[in-house]
């Protein structure tokens, strides 16, 4: 068998419907677009966003902005502020961390390594960055990572 011997099976090809071809053929006259209107005229297109005439989607939502539920805002906590407020061997966590007054809220915080430690603590956070990480170990402190839920 060869490309050009190549047919459809039976029944898959349709015979085109041929519009404005006299009014023996079925569809002359208006050419199935009925009388006057918009829709009846050449070069007829709806706009992209058209609804039907119901308000469109665009039109319906505020145009001010809006605030992403899934969204929270990353704590960022410096070496050098976690050495000033706490002493040797203690536990460093976002509850620590929130009642001495370094972040606002526990949802998700991350340790930067600005500044020198210079004290051994286990830290507990959702993220660390790998200068922080270098210098904790370097001291002798441990890092620990809290799953984010």
């Amino acid at each position: 068998m060869k490309l050009h011997q190549l047919k459809p099976p039976e029944g898959a090809k349709h015979k085109v419907k041929r519009l404005g071809r006299g009014d023996s053929s079925g569809h002359g006259g208006t050419s199935t677009r009925g009388h006057k209107g918009h829709k009846a005229r050449s070069g007829y297109r709806l706009p992209f966003n058209f609804e039907g005439g119901q308000m469109p989607l665009v039109r319906r939502i505020p145009k001010r902005g809006f605030t992403h539920l899934k969204e929270y805002k990353i704590e960022i906590v410096n070496l050098n502020q976690i050495d000033k407020k706490f002493n040797e061997g203690e536990e460093v966590n976002p509850e620590k961390l929130k009642e001495k007054g370094l972040i606002k809220k526990t949802e998700f915080v991350k340790i930067l390594g600005e500044g020198n430690l210079t004290k051994k603590l286990t830290i507990y956070a959702h993220h660390f960055s790998k200068k922080a990480k270098e210098k904790i170990e370097k001291v002798g402190g441990k890092v620990i990572i809290i799953e984010k839920k």
